[in-house]
């Protein structure tokens, strides 16, 4: 089989930046061991410009050519496959997937309409509620006005402490817990400096589960749930990425019931064909007083050393590099 120029974009420039560059790495490794692969990788730094290791400039023309910035004589060399390993804006938000969808390149991931709809939280959880998938009680706002914050002071009298997220962000940024009796404005105004929407959660203590669900031979497969114990109860930025976090993980998690685990795959399936999911997403629950709930979708999961998809995959019996080669080869 004759090799492909798999063009891997990372960075992004958005608040996940950096998360995006340590998940390069191990991608990059697995390419780099597939023999049909010749490897391109590219960094969005934080300036918008498109550059190699070196700090050369590059574009990706409307044709599908990687060429150098600056005319050099050089026509580029032509990308057959993309993987866009960017948390955040431009990644998970469907943006570069739209720019790939208009010039004909395939790519890795959920396509940019589903990339959008999840990475945005309000959505997200209006559709697991269209699609009989239970989510924690929330509302949602447009504006900091007085009777926005009148509105989430009702909501704060009936469900006590709450979680305030910024609604189109990742890796926790613009998330934040405000207890009972506290005063939200001053919280909300900070999360809309990461969003134009805020959603308002009650919050739980649960268990946090999530399952790696991807398809592989041709079928989909819902990873066994694995774990994150987080001492503090409250999954914040720091707790994931920080030297100094306390949180632990495991690939199966204990003390969870056939129905509970058999719930979790139904309502994984649910998500992934009716949100038109594809090639891979992790998708986390919460497990609060037996019952479970959906929390999120990842449709680009992080895949530093210590993130939970590529572990529970392995778990599963399946190999994230030849997960990759199937893709790219189209197998």
């Amino acid at each position: 089989m004759s090799k492909k120029n798999v063009l891997l974009l990372c960075g992004g420039g958005s608040t996940e930046h950096e998360v995006s560059l340590v998940s390069v790495k191990y991608i990059s490794e697995c390419l780099s061991s597939i023999p049909t692969v010749d490897l391109t990788k590219i960094e969005i730094d934080k300036s918008g410009h498109w550059v190699d290791e070196r700090g050369k400039k590059y574009l990706l023309d409307a044709k599908g050519y990687l060429r150098a910035f600056e005319q050099d004589g050089n026509p580029g060399k032509k990308i057959d496959y993309a993987v866009p390993c960017i948390h955040g804006y431009p990644g998970e938000t469907g943006d570069i997937q739209s720019y790939f969808e208009m010039i004909g390149l395939p790519y890795l991931g959920c396509n940019s309409e589903t990339s959008k709809m999840c990475f945005n939280k309000i959505t997200t959880k209006m559709w697991a509620t269209a699609l009989g998938v239970e989510n924690t009680p929330y509302i949602f706002i447009t504006e900091a006005s007085e009777g926005s914050v009148r509105k989430v002071k009702a909501f704060q009298a009936e469900h006590g402490d709450m979680v305030v997220k910024a609604s189109n962000q990742g890796s926790s940024v613009g998330c934040y817990l405000v207890e009972k009796g506290t005063d939200p404005a001053e919280t909300l105004q900070k999360a809309f400096k990461y969003s134009p929407f805020v959603l308002v959660e009650k919050r739980l203590r649960p268990r946090e589960l999530e399952v790696s669900a991807y398809e592989f031979d041709g079928k989909l497969q819902i990873s066994y749930p694995g774990e994150i114990v987080c001492p503090s109860n409250f999954y914040s930025y720091e707790e994931k990425y920080s030297s100094k976090s306390h949180t632990t993980t495991t690939t199966k998690a204990e003390n969870v019931t056939p129905e509970q685990v058999k719930l979790i795959t139904d309502y994984s399936t649910k998500l992934f064909y009716g949100l038109k999911l594809r090639h891979f997403s992790r998708i986390d629950f919460f497990l609060d007083h037996g019952k479970i709930y959906l929390n999120e979708i990842n449709t680009f999961p992080g895949l530093t050393p210590i993130s939970m998809f590529p572990k529970m995959m392995e778990a599963n019996g399946h190999s994230f590099k030849k997960f990759l080669e199937q893709h790219i080869n189209g197998l």
